[in-house]
């Protein structure tokens, strides 16, 4: 998922996104641990999604205490 992907997401559904990334996190965490894991990248790139869509509701975060400032 790309960084103008995310930014085109209301924040509820980037919430929605967040979980899913972490629930699919957790499941390809247990697989590695047992052997199953099919695709190694592809841890990387859930983490990558995760700390993306973190990042983007940081700033947007920032931008509405800017403004109330």
């Amino acid at each position: 998922m790309r960084a103008r992907e995310v930014r085109d997401l209301t924040d509820a559904e980037m919430q929605e996104k967040a979980r899913d990334f972490g629930e699919e996190l957790f499941r390809l965490r247990l697989r590695r641990g047992t052997g199953q894991l099919d695709d190694p990248m592809r841890l990387r790139k859930v983490r990558r999604d995760i700390a993306r869509i973190k990042t983007i509701q940081h700033e947007r975060i920032r931008e509405t205490t800017k403004e109330r400032s």
